[in-house]
C-alpha cells in the first residue's frame, strides 16, 4: 500500500525514507517470528503519522509524542505484539487506542484494512487518524471515537483484539466480542505494566500467558 503515498508530486519519485526504513526493519527483526510483520513495516511510511517537526526521528526504534499526551510506539513494540497475534489475512480485529493510525495501518497490512475497528477515546486524535489512514491508503481502516473498554459490539465477533494503552485488566465487553479461539493482547498493569496474551476457550475463560515488562500510556 506504499506506493499510493509515495508519489504524492505525481513523478513516481520514491518519499527518501527507504533507507531509514529498511534500517528500522532490519534492527527489529531479530525481535519477529512472522515475515510478514516485517514486510509490514516495510510497507507503511511511519513519518506519515508522526507530527513534522519529529518526522526525522520518525524511524528510530523508540517512542514519539503525537499530542493529547500520546505517543506512537516504538517500532520493536509493534512488531512484537503483531508476532504475537498471530494474525491472519482475512481476520477481524479490534483495535483498542488509534492514537495516530500507525499500528493499525501496519494490521491492515496484515489481515486487510476493511478488517480493522478501531476505538479511540481522543476526537481530534481519531479525525487526524482518519486522514493519515486515508491518505496512506489505509482509508477502509474502521475509526471510532469511544471508550475503549466498551470495545465495539456492532463489528464482533473479532477474531483478536489488542489494546495499544495499558489497563489494569482486559475489560469484560472486550473479551465478550472476541470469538472462542480468539485472541487478546495488552499490557496489563497501572504502574508495572506485563504484555498478557489471551486466548479466549470455547467456554470462554481465558488461558493467559506472559510476554515480558512494557510500558504503555494507560487508557482513558
Amino acid at each position: 500500500m506504499f506506493d499510493r503515498f509515495s508519489s504524492d508530486d505525481g513523478d513516481g519519485r520514491t518519499d527518501g525514507y527507504e533507507t531509514a526504513r529498511e534500517r528500522m526493519v532490519r534492527t527489529v527483526a531479530d525481535r519477529v517470528a512472522d515475515d510478514r510483520v516485517l514486510e509490514a513495516l516495510r510497507a507503511v511510511p511511519r513519518h506519515a503519522f508522526v507530527p513534522p517537526d519529529r518526522r526525522g526521528d520518525a524511524y528510530q526504534d523508540r517512542p514519539l509524542p503525537i499530542g493529547d499526551g500520546q505517543t506512537i510506539s516504538a517500532p520493536h513494540m509493534v512488531a512484537i505484539m503483531a508476532d504475537t497475534l498471530a494474525l491472519d489475512p482475512g481476520a477481524d480485529v479490534l483495535e483498542i487506542g488509534t492514537g495516530c493510525g500507525y499500528h493499525a495501518a501496519v494490521t491492515a497490512e496484515i489481515v486487510g484494512a476493511d478488517h480493522v475497528y478501531s476505538v479511540e477515546y481522543g476526537t481530534e486524535l481519531a479525525e487526524d487518524a482518519r486522514e493519515r489512514l486515508a491518505e496512506t491508503g489505509y482509508g477502509d481502516v474502521s475509526v471510532r471515537v469511544g471508550d475503549g473498554r466498551e470495545g465495539w459490539a456492532e463489528h464482533a465477533p473479532y477474531d483478536a483484539a489488542y489494546f495499544t494503552c495499558a489497563t489494569p485488566e482486559l475489560p469484560d465487553p472486550v473479551v465478550e466480542q472476541v470469538r472462542p479461539d480468539g485472541r487478546l493482547l495488552a499490557p496489563i498493569g497501572t504502574g508495572f505494566q506485563t504484555l498478557v496474551l489471551a486466548e479466549k476457550r470455547a467456554d470462554g475463560s481465558l488461558e493467559r500467558t506472559e510476554h515480558g515488562g512494557v510500558r504503555f500510556v494507560r487508557m482513558r
